[in-house]
């Protein structure tokens, strides 16, 4: 796709309109960016919030409906649901993103990714995706940015509500979900179970070898996918003023996919945590967060197993927030993390732990808001690690903010990395970055709008190394992005664009130097649009285009643009049961993420949903 047609579509979008409506625009909390809880408008970072709303709305069916044409944000997937999912964000590496659930770190100790996949969307509350360095906050991985997932709450309405979905179309595909949520004055709960299945497609037309690329066999059949979920979230108040709450997510799945060595994986996940939060005084609060998270993986050839990769991580969260006046906040607190992998691969460390204090001071001096935070993690097998960020923002005008960011981060090398046999290398040191960031946002008549300009260089890149046949620290990349932001109402139509331009550039010395980083689109653009009609019917869609992308290294493999257009429309029976429909890539444009792995061509889901009014 070329530039230039994303820039007519750009000004298209931000040019302005004469009849319009004022956009109906919440503030939702978040509580990443900061580890405290502010309004949207407040943060200082680039923030966007996905509610249990705009899942239903969108009629997602995966993490990766949701997450694809984020700004910021690029996916890479193997061939359909249930197969391997990378995310990209702001053109940094997949397991430079740091995922939690439910505050709980999650994500696998061995390969340093998070199984997107095999996380059930329906029993997903929200996701606050926070863009820019937050290593200062949360230690390694979050070079990129961080997403944490919240599992479904319930409304807190009062009295007991049962919920339900049925959902079937295309490859065979059927989904169901069941609820009951309850709450009274001091106390809620919610449990929810789904199931997942379908037959799916052919994952991939690899090559085998000699000569092999992509899944390197040819195995032209259909590559389906299961799982079954539950989870569990409860919380009560005392009346000293405690509060406590427990989670609880199990997700397992079996995925089929083609494959040299393995084409079949059983996968399960699992958090548990809980979380107390009491107010010693009127300025003091301490919060106390605990949890543990698994990610295990049995992976078979044809029905005959070959290894098993199972990790937990353990974490614990000490923090103080110390409010000394309505412009200032102090938070002060200490981490632990251990990590453990169990494998039929014998590794020759299996498990580590970290330490780290960190602090946090947000304060206004005459309209300057201002956050700086600072942090020391201790990590058993590579030592000390400091790292840090400023925030600035500041109101030129009712209508127009300005904000500036700096952060520092790190990523420690993974197991696989470290001390996969015959090719590990132990003496690997973490990956670096340091972010630079300008941005601002603001109202007019017609929309809010919100415009990032931002640069990361990182250090110290893992990458394989031909000479010594191991992953060694040889690579460094310049990473520029734009990121533009438009929420609008027009004539009843609520729309919500967003335009991305991206320059991931490889600056190691090799011969790779000046190309682009692999699976990421250097352009793209996503619009999403929804009408409301006679208070019972609603019709949406969703137009993506993402530019062209290379699949390796060397830029030899190049992904071709695509654009995908996706249908929408739902029916109010009563105020209680839903009927929905949706067509995804309505004009069956076939396009790839990562070379030889197919994604779906035109398809239909229906879905009939049931969840009593408030």
């Amino acid at each position: 796709m070329k530039k230039t047609y994303l820039l007519a579509m750009a000004g298209w979008l931000l040019a302005p309109v004469p009849t319009v409506f004022a956009a109906n625009l919440e503030e939702p909390i978040v509580v990443t960016a900061t580890r405290t809880a502010q309004t949207t408008n407040a943060s200082l970072a680039s923030v966007t919030v996905i509610s249990r709303k705009d899942i239903e709305r969108q009629q997602a069916r995966s993490i990766q409906d949701l997450l694809r044409g984020v700004p910021g944000v690029s996916i890479a997937n193997k061939g359909g649901p249930g197969k391997n999912t990378s995310v990209f964000m702001r053109g940094t590496e997949s397991d430079h993103v740091l995922v939690m659930i439910d505050g709980i770190k999650v994500g696998s100790a061995s390969s340093g990714t998070t199984a997107f996949q095999n996380i059930p969307i329906d029993q997903i509350e929200r996701i606050e995706i926070v863009r820019g360095p937050r290593s200062s906050l949360y230690g390694s991985e979050a070079i990129g940015g961080v997403i944490q997932i919240f599992t479904r709450k319930g409304d807190g309405s009062g009295g007991f509500k049962p919920s339900f979905s049925f959902g079937a179309g295309s490859y065979g595909t059927t989904n169901g979900s069941i609820g009951l949520s309850g709450s009274n004055q001091q106390g809620w709960f919610n449990l929810s179970g789904s199931e997942v299945r379908t037959n799916g497609f052919n994952s991939c037309t690899g090559k085998p070898s000699p000569g092999g690329a992509g899944c390197f066999t040819n195995e032209p059949d259909k590559d389906g996918y299961r799982n079954i979920s539950g989870s569990a979230r409860a919380g009560y108040r005392f009346n000293n003023g405690l509060n406590i709450e427990a989670n609880f997510l199990h997700s397992d799945g079996i995925t089929k996919f083609d494959g040299n060595f393995v084409n079949k994986s059983k996968l399960i996940q699992q958090v548990i945590g809980g979380t107390a939060r009491y107010s010693l005084t009127d300025m003091w609060q301490v919060s106390l967060i605990a949890g543990r998270s698994r990610e295990d993986s049995d992976n078979f050839k044809n029905d005959a197993f070959q290894s098993r990769f199972n990790t937990r991580r353990d974490t614990i969260s000490l923090q103080n927030d110390l409010t000394f006046n309505k412009n200032n906040l102090a938070t002060i607190g200490i981490d632990y993390q251990n990590d453990h992998i169990n494998s039929t691969t014998d590794f020759a460390e299996t498990s580590r732990n970290n330490w780290a204090v960190f602090g946090q001071h947000q304060t206004n001096i005459a309209k300057h808001d201002m956050q700086f935070s600072l942090r020391h993690d201790k990590n058993e097998q590579f030592g000390s690690r400091v790292t840090g960020g400023a925030g600035w923002g500041y109101p030129i005008s009712d209508k127009v903010r300005l904000t500036a960011n700096f952060g520092s981060a790190y990523k420690a090398p993974t197991f696989n990395e470290l001390f996969f046999p015959n090719f590990g290398n132990a003496n690997l040191r973490p990956e670096e970055s340091r972010s630079y960031e300008l941005g601002a946002n603001g109202k007019v008549s017609w929309a809010n709008w919100s415009l990032n300009l931002y640069e990361t260089r990182v250090d110290n890149l893992i990458a394989f190394d031909a000479s010594i046949r191991a992953p060694s620290n040889i690579g460094q990349a310049r990473i520029r992005g734009l990121e533009a932001i438009v929420n609008t109402q027009i004539k009843g139509w609520q729309l919500n664009g967003n335009l991305t331009f991206l320059n991931p550039e490889n600056r190691s010395s090799a011969t790779n130097r000046g190309n682009i980083l692999p699976r990421r689109a250097e352009q793209s653009f996503r619009l999403d649009a929804d009408r409301r009609f006679l208070d019972k019917y609603s019709i949406g869609g969703v137009f993506l285009v993402e530019g062209e992308r290379y699949d390796d290294l060397a830029n030899t493999r190049k992904l071709d643009s695509y654009t995908k257009f996706d249908l929408r429309a739902e029916y109010n029976i009563n105020k209680s049961w839903r009927l929905q429909g949706r067509i995804e890539n309505l004009f069956d444009k076939h396009y790839e993420t990562a070379s030889f792995f197919n994604q779906p061509g035109r398809n239909f889901f229906v879905t009939l949903r049931y969840q009593p009014s408030s």
